[in-house]
């Protein structure tokens, strides 16, 4: 699903369980349609794409969430894109 990415060495990323996955870069990543979503780290060994509520918001999105939907908005409150919880 990226578009673009970049090599990028060094740096750990932290997800489920504590877990820590090793950043060899990053990119632009386009979810078909949908706008695209810039500065998402590649994690090396990691098969799906986990994005980060916090770095979403620190972006300028909108996350909400429902008992069945996650909604992500553009500062406009235009969906950028939403999936089932």
């Amino acid at each position: 699903m990226f578009q673009s990415v970049s090599p990028m060495s060094g740096g750990v990323a932290t997800f489920e369980g504590n877990r820590k996955g090793l950043i060899i870069g990053i990119g632009k990543v386009c979810i078909p349609s949908y706008s695209p979503i810039n500065n998402v780290l590649r994690v090396k060994g990691l098969k799906h794409i986990m994005l980060s509520i916090r770095q979403l918001c620190d972006c300028g999105y909108n996350v909400t969430f429902n008992k069945d939907i996650c909604v992500v908005q553009n500062k406009d409150n235009s969906s950028l894109f939403s999936d089932k919880r």
